[in-house]
């Protein structure tokens, strides 16, 4: 499995979102420019994130996009289905003949369900609150640092 650009500049948008917007809307192009993504680009990742009940948006000079969903319980999995879709470490087998047919099973049960389970529950157990706490302590870390 790899995580697509869009995946990984989606999560990125949704933590800077979350760590950003101080309870207000925050303009796209604030975001593209922080992360360095392009604000075209992530208009297209927010149409998704939106759609999935994600994130709001408001137009106008005020507006901007605010987080729609709790940051306490979405999870980085939930985010990366909604832009990459299921999680899998292997395409689903077409359907195969005899032996290729009960390898495929064999491997399946054994192998591919088994990482994909291991990848499924380190998503689902890290929050976009936690990587907010976290970016915030690095942050805070590396503001203490004295130069002489």
């Amino acid at each position: 499995m790899r995580i697509s650009t869009r995946g990984r500049y989606g999560l990125r948008a949704i933590v800077d979102l979350a760590v950003y917007s101080k309870g207000g809307y925050t303009a796209l192009n604030s975001i593209a420019e922080r992360q360095g993504i392009s604000e075209k680009y992530l208009e297209q990742v927010f149409n998704a994130l939106k759609k999935a009940g994600m994130v709001k948006s408001v137009k106008g000079s005020r507006g901007g996009y605010i987080l729609a969903c709790d940051s306490a319980s979405t999870t980085v999995g939930d985010v990366l289905r909604v832009l990459e879709g299921e999680l899998s470490v292997v395409e689903p087998s077409q359907k195969e003949t005899g032996m290729q047919d009960a390898m495929e099973k064999f491997l399946e049960k054994n192998v591919w369900s088994k990482i994909n389970d291991r990848i499924n529950s380190v998503l689902n157990s890290i929050t976009i609150e936690d990587l907010v706490n976290e970016y915030r302590k690095m942050m805070e870390a590396s503001s203490l640092i004295y130069y002489i």
